[in-house]
C-alpha cells in the first residue's frame, strides 16, 4: 500500500480511535478521523495535530470512509449497526474494512467484563454480513489499550491478533498495525476466528482492573523473521 493513502477511522473520536490517530499521526501517515458529527471529528483532529504535529483531518463518517483503502472501525458495539448502515453508499470494493469492535455488555448499560453473544458469532462477522459486496473485513486491535496509544509516546511491547480469510489481506493491515512502535501483528486465523479473540477483550479489561494497569498480550515461541512476507 502506497505511503501516501490516508488512514481513515470511523468514530475517531472514541478512544481507541483518538489513540490510532495519535500514533499513526506521529508515524507521520496522513489520517482521517471520521465521526456522525463533521465538527466533533474537527475538533478531534485538531486536538491530534497540536499533539503530534501530523497531518490530520476530521470528517463525517461517510466522507472519512472515502478517503482511503483500508478504514478502520472504532465505534462501540451499540452503534455498529447502525454506522455500518450509514456508511453502505460510502465503502466500496476492493477495499478493506478493519472491524475493532468488541460486544461486550456495556452495550446494554451492563459491564465491559462481560461478552454479548452475537448472532453471526462475532462482530467482526455480523460486519462482514453488513459490508457491501466486494469489502472484505478484517478483525485487529481489540486488545490494545486505547488509553496507552493516546497517553504515551513509548513502545507498547504487545501482540495483535489480525483475523481474516486472506493473508494478503491480513498483511497490508498488518503493516499499519506495525508502524505503532511495539505493536507486531500475528496472523490468528480466518474471520471466525474472531469470536475467540474479541472474547480476549473483557478478560483484559477485568486484569487492568485488578492490576491498575495497561497490560497487553504476548505470543510466545514465534519462530524470529517477517511473518508477512
Amino acid at each position: 500500500m502506497p505511503d501516501h493513502d490516508p488512514i481513515p477511522i470511523i468514530g475517531g473520536t472514541g478512544a481507541l480511535g483518538y489513540g490510532l490517530a495519535v500514533r499513526w499521526a506521529r508515524a507521520g501517515r496522513t489520517v482521517v478521523i471520521g465521526s456522525r458529527k463533521p465538527e466533533r471529528a474537527a475538533e478531534a483532529a485538531e486536538r491530534v495535530r497540536a499533539a503530534t504535529g501530523g497531518d490530520v483531518e476530521g470528517l463525517e463518517n461517510a466522507e472519512a470512509a472515502r478517503r482511503g483503502p483500508i478504514v478502520f472501525l472504532t465505534v462501540p458495539f451499540r452503534a455498529q449497526s447502525e454506522t455500518l448502515q450509514n456508511l453502505r453508499e460510502a465503502l466500496a470494493e476492493p477495499q478493506l474494512l478493519v472491524d475493532c469492535t468488541v460486544p461486550t455488555a456495556a452495550a446494554v448499560s451492563g459491564k465491559a467484563t462481560r461478552l454479548l453473544g452475537v448472532w453471526q458469532g462475532s462482530a467482526a462477522e455480523q460486519a462482514q454480513e453488513m459490508a457491501p459486496d466486494g469489502v472484505t473485513v478484517i478483525s485487529a486491535l481489540h486488545t490494545v489499550s486505547a488509553q496507552a496509544l493516546a497517553e504515551g509516546d513509548g513502545p507498547l511491547d504487545e501482540d495483535v491478533l489480525v483475523c481474516g480469510q486472506r493473508k494478503a489481506d491480513k498483511a497490508r493491515v498488518a503493516r499499519l498495525v506495525e508502524l505503532i512502535p511495539g505493536l507486531h501483528a500475528v496472523n490468528a486465523g480466518p474471520l471466525e476466528a474472531a469470536r475467540i479473540v474479541e472474547g480476549l477483550t473483557p478478560l483484559l479489561i477485568s486484569v487492568n482492573v485488578r492490576y491498575k494497569a495497561h497490560a497487553g498480550i504476548r505470543v510466545t515461541g514465534l519462530p524470529e523473521g517477517d511473518h508477512w512476507a
